[in-house]
């Protein structure tokens, strides 16, 4: 599967463009850091794709199931220390769901895209285009 995205920047302080050929966001960077804080800064953005993809497969999952999931809520948060990075996900189920799809709907979370992706081997080539 190829994902492709471009991001580009001018001269606006920090403001990136992203588009995917269909849609278009932005990164940036907040005030205190010179930026324009015309939209998330990149680990924001990280965390996002994280948040976004287990709630999605929570929800295609509980509905195959026809299992009473009104709704997910998922926090995120990243903190960078010596060299490590540790990225806290807490994921609020709410609906009228027993113990066991409870716990069945947090093993779930792990098997979004994102979080595989995260949590295996990760390789980034950089090259430069003319």
């Amino acid at each position: 599967m190829l994902v492709e995205v471009q991001a580009a920047i001018g001269n606006d302080a920090y403001r990136v463009t992203i588009s995917d050929g269909n849609h278009q966001w932005f990164a940036d960077e907040p005030a205190e850091k010179h930026g324009t804080d015309m939209g998330p800064e990149p680990e924001q953005l990280l965390l996002s794709s994280l948040g976004a993809c287990t709630a999605i497969t929570l929800r295609m999952y509980a509905n195959r199931k026809e299992w009473p999931l009104e709704s997910v809520d998922v926090r995120l948060n990243l903190q960078t220390a010596d060299g490590q990075t540790e990225i806290a996900r807490h994921i609020t189920l709410h609906g009228a769901l027993n113990d066991e799809q409870r716990k069945r709907l947090l093993q779930i979370a792990n098997a979004c895209p994102v979080h595989k992706i995260l949590t295996g081997k990760i390789t980034v080539s950089t090259g430069l285009s003319e």
